[in-house]
């Protein structure tokens, strides 16, 4: 990573700060938790960034194992960026933190947010137990709109032909807000009666673990 500022220090937190401290780099980890991006979807989603920029961060945290670049054969022959298994694994847990600090500075509801796509990612990310996902798959959506968010996790394990876990979760991005941490007992669980998983019994349960939306008195929608 020639030419990029460093902090020189012999500190874990420094050198993580080297890859992931930069501007924009999280944000782009954030939309790759959706799965494959190209380029150009990237670039829909950050309207902020500069092109060459989006390039220059892209190929950085490709360079540290975080990202990975998969050119897609014909007749799609398209490029996409991945989020690489480091990536899931050491990666996005640090969003969740950061998303749980973030939440205590908005000043906007979730239900008004800027940017709901973005708002919902962030519900998910709150509650998500990377190192308890191996071998889950799912899909999530909003409620309110078509499916945005494929949930798959530990990709080395489901390439291997394990046995996996697969369920749908719908739910609005200030269910998953209202979920997490800071909000009381009875918002949590109003929350948690809305959102709508289906699957078989042990699958929700599985789920539910994963996201950290359990509660004993909560229902659940199974099918």
């Amino acid at each position: 990573m020639a030419g990029r500022r460093n902090y020189n220090q012999d500190c874990p937190i420094a050198n993580g700060l080297d890859v992931l401290g930069e501007r924009w780099t999280l944000l782009i980890v954030r939309e790759l938790v959706g799965g494959p991006r190209r380029y150009s979807d990237l670039r829909a989603q950050l309207p902020g960034i500069a092109t060459n920029l989006l390039a220059q961060r892209l190929d950085e945290l490709e360079q540290a194992g975080v990202v990975e670049r998969t050119e897609l054969p014909p007749p799609i022959a398209r490029t996409v960026y991945t989020l690489s298994d480091d990536g899931w694994r050491l990666v996005l847990p640090i969003l969740g933190a950061v998303a749980r600090f973030g939440l205590h500075t908005m000043r906007f509801s979730a239900e008004g947010s800027r940017s709901p796509l973005n708002g919902f990612l962030v519900g998910v990310l709150l509650g998500f137990d990377s190192a308890g996902a191996v071998g889950v798959e799912g899909n999530i959506s909003r409620a309110d709109r078509r499916p945005k968010f494929r949930f798959r996790r530990n990709r080395r394990t489901t390439r291997r032909g394990a046995a996996r876990t697969r369920c749908d979760l719908s739910a609005r991005a200030s269910d998953l807000v209202t979920c997490a941490p800071g909000s009381t007992a009875a918002q949590r669980l109003a929350a948690l009666r809305r959102l709508r998983i289906h699957g078989n019994h042990d699958d929700v349960d599985t789920m539910r673990t994963v996201l950290r939306l359990t509660n004993e008195t909560a229902g659940a929608s199974t099918s």
